[in-house]
């Protein structure tokens, strides 16, 4: 039966382990085994082997084969250079003392070999994490950098912004002093122009008042005029007399009415715009010249008056003679009763 020393996978995926066992050359390779040996661990810098020395050169030098990965390990560990030594011990050529000291010296030289390299490892694990670290703080150091300067543009932004905001305020509060001396000049003008549209539109007032004074008279006049025709001579006495108290009654009124009309005008004058002022003094132009027009009527009838006035004493003298003749016919007529009463 041919026996090798070989590896017995175990431990995850990526992540492999190997037991070292001494097995039959038919069996499978993480099947039945007839010892373990150790372990071997290849994910570690330098790989980590736990071996039984003394086991492995028992089974060497019995003629177990080891495979080419267990070749090299059992040569890292000074297996084979054992079996070698013992081999010139066994025909005599060395000694077993130098033969355990040449090992002994081999050993020694290997661990140094071993030492070093961790000790390389190690240093050199250490030089890479500072060139790391010092990297690392270059980046911070200019992202530092960086926001400084973004943030010392960003506060030289604020500060300009800041500038033309105090210097818009200055420029602005010269202006808006300058403007309040225009605003008292133009609230000043204001009344002025009212006055003017006041006094433009109060100066029709008289001609109005003459106007319709005119025309009372003459529309009393035409009243009087179609009654006097009707009515019999014997009633026109005493309507002429009521026809002449009127007008002097409606000329009393007259004043008054017109002074309420002009106070009207003139107030609705000083409520109304100047635009309004100018349509107002329009239409008075419009109006005066109207009343001129009717005024001239008036002075033809005026002509007139003198040739009704006699007319209307005449008139006034027949029937006073009626009145006086039916006045005596009624005292007589009631002395008259009076005797027959007294006869009775």
């Amino acid at each position: 039966m041919a026996v090798k020393i070989r590896l017995s996978r175990r431990g995850r995926k990526r992540m492999a382990m190997y037991d070292v066992v001494v097995a039959d050359a038919r069996a499978p390779r993480d099947g039945r085994f007839i010892e373990k040996l150790g372990t071997y661990n290849p994910n570690t810098n330098p790989a980590s082997i736990v071996l039984n020395d003394d086991k492995a050169l028992d089974w060497v030098m019995k003629g177990a084969q080891p495979t080419d990965t267990m070749r090299a390990i059992l040569s890292y560990r000074g297996i084979m250079l054992r079996k070698h030594l013992q081999i010139g011990v066994n025909k005599g050529a060395i000694t077993q003392e130098v033969a355990d000291q040449r090992f002994n010296e081999w050993k020694e030289t290997k661990e140094a070999k071993i030492e070093g390299k961790k000790d390389s490892l190690a240093k050199k694990q250490e030089q890479e994490q500072a060139e790391r670290m010092k990297r690392e703080r270059e980046v911070n150091e200019a992202r530092r950098k960086e926001l400084e300067e973004a943030n010392a543009v960003a506060v030289a932004e604020l500060e300009a912004a800041e500038a033309a905001a105090n210097a818009e305020t200055t420029e602005e509060a010269p202006a808006e002093e300058a403007t309040e001396p225009q605003a008292t000049a133009e609230a000043a003008e204001a009344p002025t122009e009212e006055a003017v549209a006041e006094t433009t539109t109060e100066e029709p007032a008289p001609i109005q008042e003459e106007a319709k004074a005119e025309e009372a008279p003459e529309a009393e006049a035409k009243e009087e005029a179609p009654v006097e025709e009707k009515e019999p001579e014997a009633a026109a006495e005493p309507k002429v007399e009521e026809a002449a108290s009127e007008p002097e009654v409606k000329a009393e009124e007259t004043p008054a009415a017109e002074a309420e009309e002009t106070e009207a005008p003139a107030k609705e004058e000083a409520s109304a715009t100047p635009e309004e002022a100018v349509e107002a003094s329009d239409a008075t132009a419009e109006v005066a010249a109207g009343e001129e027009s009717q005024a001239e009527e008036p002075e033809a009838k005026t002509e007139e008056a003198p040739a009704e006035a006699e007319a209307t004493e005449e008139v006034e003298a027949k029937a006073e003679d009626a009145t006086s003749d039916e006045a005596t016919s009624d005292e007589a007529d009631s002395e008259a009763a009076e005797e027959e009463k007294e006869e009775k």
